[in-house]
């Protein structure tokens, strides 16, 4: 039964204080328990209880039916005792056991998923519990494709620590995630691209996962051939990666620059953040000045993209121009300096900073200012 303090006060009668059964209207307006008001009637009261205004000698009690029914309704939500964490040892086994059935593996995975999703001390509970080498089995099992994406939302879920990142990189993890981009589901190869992007934070992982074969190639591979989420996943993951300088020539060889200027094209602007750091190598700025239409492409992002888009479409040209004279010329056919000069001169408070720094430093490029 529940108690009188978890139900809202308005449930509760004012006279005896308890949770209404019977609740009635008086004609002052008020709602009682009838069995209390009817007691606080026979004892002689002709007053309301709370105005102490005067009741009729017969005072009539009126069925309050909608109140009566939201206290019968009520669901009572009280506060979740604390449960103790589950033991992910048997949860893991499961995973591990030949004899455990494709069902009883899928429930694992799901139930260590959903725990491990919000609370960092379940995901420490399941790492030093040994789980990493199981869920990467299951990631290589080519046993069903629902194990393999349930395995790879569950890698991901722990690759969320700092204190794991690297951890499950020297545990194999980017061999399998790396497996996953080249031959998984669409779901598998979207999940797999986040979790590279996941362990990228951690500086060291950017240089090694850069290092493994088709690492980089999987994700171009990603970004040409996936449908919309597949490729921002895959340019989010790529963002993060060429951070690091080595990189940046990785992905131009592989052919992303093309691939990028395409996407970026449809919309999709984390691929000119992209194209913005492969700006920065000798590599990336040739692939791009093979590109025809490149800078048209950067133009309406100016033109239309968000402050992040103008920002890194500003960033790009910039690197395009400092190194090259043909690249300099067809920007300003395309109308790049009166747009840069638009943009420095705007007095609008809430244009970025940086925005108006990155278009000043161009106006002067595309003048012939620049050393």
């Amino acid at each position: 039964m529940a108690t009188n303090h978890q139900f809202p006060d308005d449930f509760k009668c004012p006279i005896s204080l308890e949770i209404m059964s019977d609740p009635v209207i008086l004609s002052s307006g008020h709602t009682f328990d009838r069995v209390s008001i009817q007691r606080w009637l026979d004892a002689g009261h002709r007053t309301c209880p709370i105005t102490k205004l005067p009741l009729p000698e017969n005072p009539s009690l009126i069925p309050n039916h909608a109140l009566r029914s939201l206290i019968s309704n009520f669901a009572l939500v009280s506060p979740p005792k604390p449960q103790p964490y589950p033991e992910p040892q048997a949860l893991i086994s499961r995973l591990t056991s030949v004899s455990s059935s494709l069902d009883s593996k899928l429930n694992s995975l799901d139930q260590l998923t959903k725990l491990s999703k919000r609370d960092s001390a379940f995901r420490r509970k399941i790492t030093e519990s040994g789980a990493v080498s199981a869920v990467l089995n299951c990631i290589g099992s080519s046993e069903n494709p629902i194990l393999q994406e349930k395995s790879l939302s569950l890698l991901l879920n722990l690759s969320l620590d700092d204190d794991n990142k690297v951890g499950l990189v020297a545990e194999g993890a980017i061999g399998r995630v790396v497996e996953s981009l080249q031959t998984g589901s669409a779901d598998s190869r979207a999940v797999a691209a986040t979790i590279l992007t996941s362990l990228a934070v951690v500086e060291v992982n950017k240089a090694t996962i850069g290092e493994f074969p088709y690492a980089i190639s999987a994700l171009v591979s990603l970004l040409r051939e996936g449908k919309v989420r597949e490729r921002k996943e895959a340019a989010t993951a790529l963002y993060a990666l060429c951070s690091y300088p080595d990189n940046r020539r990785r992905a131009a060889q592989c052919g992303a620059v093309p691939i990028l200027v395409g996407i970026a094209d449809s919309g999709i602007e984390r691929a000119i953040e992209v194209l913005g750091l492969l700006g920065k190598s000798k590599e990336g700025r040739e692939a791009m000045e093979r590109v025809n239409g490149l800078v048209r492409v950067l133009v309406r992002v100016l033109k239309n993209g968000s402050s992040r888009g103008v920002e890194y479409a500003l960033l790009t040209l910039s690197s395009l121009c400092c190194y090259s004279e043909e690249m300099c010329v067809e920007a300003r056919r395309e109308g790049v300096l009166e747009i840069c000069m638009g943009l420095v001169e705007d007095e609008n408070e809430n244009e970025n900073e940086k925005i108006k720094r990155k278009a000043s430093s161009l106006v002067e490029v595309l003048r012939g200012n620049h050393s």
